[in-house]
């Protein structure tokens, strides 16, 4: 059963039609799902599971990880229960009073010796047999959403316990408050549990805290984004820029000035661009390696609105909030047993990690806190607005470009859809799924990310095969040098490895520009070694019935595919190739797509066969994708009038490459220099 609003008001929301009572019931709809699992208030929330190879708790797992998935049902989804709790403190599912389950279930997780309790980090530690000095555990994660929820739900649960039952919750905090934890986006868990504990009149560590704050806010690398790793993701959003938002309430702006003013400097400085990292439907783009969590990544823009002097447009917020809620909860293979599956949309799991349960998903319910904002506050109240979305001229694209966290998103008037590329990115060569979620050289709002298809052939990647060898490999570390004249510059490295050194790695130096409809790539090849062969996959494409038709014009050859994905939208795709390029072909494949059970992926093929002949050193490319069947034009198929070449061979070898478009603008693609401006 989809998710179908019973309030809406298209007179305040005339993009989505949803209010605040339209949220509400939108928690109610899936807090519903998890108390229909649950036979009586003794239950914890450990949801069916029909994933049993990726996700934990495996049988041969430690007794703690079985505790850890207790906890993570227990607090993710009192994130969806939380302000529900206050809004609604009699609310009944499934014959079970709301409040009364998570105050008691609560006391229950915190108290050795009852069935529901979660270990606390002593009594983890203690029987740890991994020689790690510096251990940390999954519970420590879950301890900061129980504190966010006791502090939402502070009338209703926390303010009814004994003094007794406070101090035994509170003791438990502070076990792994002030133990191991993580070094980065963890380090807010701790600081949280501490700000809790400080708010509530219990004694803390104050050097534990600053130390945290301190490194916390020396991740920041500008444009509002946080390092959290190799490679950014929307843990920079969901973590950094909403718990420090609360960190500031309950203890910075009084305890630490200073730190305080940094954060809320640096929520406003997200805000700038952060809006428009969604598509004008609000769509999220499926990005990073955590895609389980949806729409989650709309929860910073809640962490603004916390902070003393918010600067985001609450009609726009609450416009992008409400699309990519809606973008989730109306699809039917959303849920699975009443529970978010282990997906994008549908059961999808090349897209997991060993760290998750099958409760994980409700970490999406972070997206839901903004239900703790009152009914007279602005992002409420504010007539929904589409920002520059509502401003963009007739096919126009508006560029971001943010040389801090390596990020550039293009919005595209055509189409609506905003695309991302990325840079910044490390990853192990052997590290699939993190190429997968980091390295595709595209991220699109509407035709997410495909999985592995081939060895040789992969979506929005190039794939490099050394045919003396018949060994393919893939783009695992990419460099950003930023753009210049509005063309954006990259180097991705194939089967990279600190052991080995640079030169003597195969890449490819990435140039792209945006177009009314989608992307344009103008890429050199940087081969230390051939024969070779190299493939480019376009974006996958949903196959419940797919028209796939051939153009040629001018040398150029295109693949037009015609067709909608699960829910019956329409879905168009152009796959364009020019010079460098030998041919496109098709692959069908099964499982890889997150939208559909079936998809295609077409993609380019070339080869280079002399170690050291001056062969075509330049790809040129091109997709455009579009929510319609109506046809896209000749010239937006094909739109490059030539390309000028600075050698008299039109290799591309040295000197800049001019592209001539149709619409009379022209691109200047030139390397060098480049190996100059480089960063990771």
């Amino acid at each position: 059963m989809v998710f179908k609003p019973t309030h809406t008001d298209f007179e305040l929301s005339p993009y989505t039609g949803l209010t605040r009572e339209s949220w509400i019931e939108a928690a109610e709809y899936l807090l519903s799902g998890v108390f229909n699992n649950l036979k009586s208030i003794e239950d914890p929330v450990v949801m069916p599971r029909y994933e049993r190879e990726i996700t934990y708790p495996q049988p041969d797992h430690p007794q703690w990880r079985f505790k850890a998935e207790i906890f993570e049902g227990l607090a993710r989804s009192f994130f969806i229960a939380a302000p529900l709790v206050h809004i609604k403190p009699e609310l009944e599912l499934n014959g079970i009073n709301v409040r009364d389950y998570y105050a008691k279930q609560v006391l229950c997780a915190v108290t050795p010796g009852e069935p529901n309790y979660v270990l606390n980090y002593t009594d983890m530690k203690s029987t740890d047999e991994s020689g790690n000095l510096f251990a940390a555990y999954q519970q420590t994660v879950e301890t900061a959403a129980l504190v966010i929820c006791l502090w939402m739900s502070a009338e209703e649960i926390w303010d009814k316990y004994s003094k007794e039952e406070k101090d035994r919750i509170a003791a438990f905090l502070s076990d792994f408050a002030h133990a191991n934890t993580v070094p980065q986006n963890w380090r807010l868990f701790n600081m949280l549990d501490l700000a809790f504990l400080y708010m509530n009149g219990y004694e803390i560590d104050e050097d534990i805290m600053r130390d945290h704050a301190q490194n916390i806010l020396h991740y920041y690398v500008g444009d509002g984004w946080y390092r959290d790793g190799h490679s950014f993701d929307y843990y920079s959003c969901w973590a950094f820029n909403m718990y420090t938002a609360i960190w500031n309430n309950w203890y910075g702006y009084e305890k630490e000035p200073y730190i305080a003013a940094r954060f809320e400097e640096n929520s406003n400085e997200l805000m700038k661009t952060y809006p428009y990292f969604f598509d004008r439907d609000g769509f999220t783009n499926m990005w990073g390696r955590s895609g389980i969590y949806r729409n989650a990544a709309t929860s910073a823009i809640d962490g603004n609105l916390m902070m003393k002097n918010p600067t985001v447009d609450p009609g726009l917020a609450r416009r992008i909030c409400s699309g990519s809620l809606l973008q989730f909860f109306t699809r039917d293979d959303f849920l699975w047993e009443g529970v978010p599956t282990l997906g994008f949309y549908g059961p999808f799991s090349p897209l997991l990690q060993g760290y998750s349960c099958a409760e994980s998903p409700f970490w999406l319910a972070k997206a839901l806190l903004c239900l703790h904002l009152p009914e007279d506050h602005p992002f409420w109240t504010a007539r929904e607005n589409g920002g520059i979305w509502d401003e963009l001229k007739d096919k126009e694209t508006k560029v971001w470009t943010l040389d801090g966290p390596g990020l550039c998103m293009a919005n595209h008037q055509a189409n609506g859809i905003t695309e991302l590329r990325t840079g910044k990115i490390v990853k192990h060569k052997d590290d699939e799924h993190g190429m997968n979620n980091y390295s595709k050289l595209v991220f699109n709002s509407k035709f997410p990310w495909e999985a592995t298809v081939d060895r040789a052939v992969e979506s929005q990647q190039y794939v490099v095969r050394y045919t003396d060898e018949d060994m393919a490999l893939r783009g695992n570390v990419t460099y950003w040098a930023g753009e210049k004249d509005e063309v954006l510059y990259r180097r991705q490295f194939f089967d990279y490895e600190m052991e080995t050194e640079c030169h003597w790695r195969t890449a490819i130096d990435l140039a792209d520009f945006a177009v009314p409809y989608g992307i344009i790539r103008a890429d050199k090849i940087r081969m230390y070694r051939r024969p070779l062969e190299v493939t480019l996959g376009a974006f996958g494409f949903p196959d419940n019935g797919t028209d796939v038709t051939f153009l040629e014009k001018n040398g150029a050859r295109a693949a037009v595919l015609k067709g909608h994905d699960h829910t019956g939208k329409e879905k168009q795709m152009a796959f364009t190739i020019f010079d460098g390029w030998s041919s496109i072909e098709r692959i069908d494949s099964e499982g890889t797509n997150p939208d559909s059970k079936k998809s295609i992926v077409m993609y380019a093929k070339t080869s280079r066969q002399k170690q050291y002949g001056y062969e075509p050193y330049f790809l040129i490319s091109q997709v455009i994708t579009k929510e319609s069947l109506e046809d896209f034009t000749e010239d937006e198929i094909f739109p490059i009038e030539k390309v000028e070449y600075t050698d008299p061979q039109n290799c591309g070898g040295y000197g800049p490459v001019t592209i001539h478009l149709k619409s009379g603008e022209t691109r200047v693609i030139d390397f060098y220099g480049i190996e100059g401006r480089f960063s990771v």
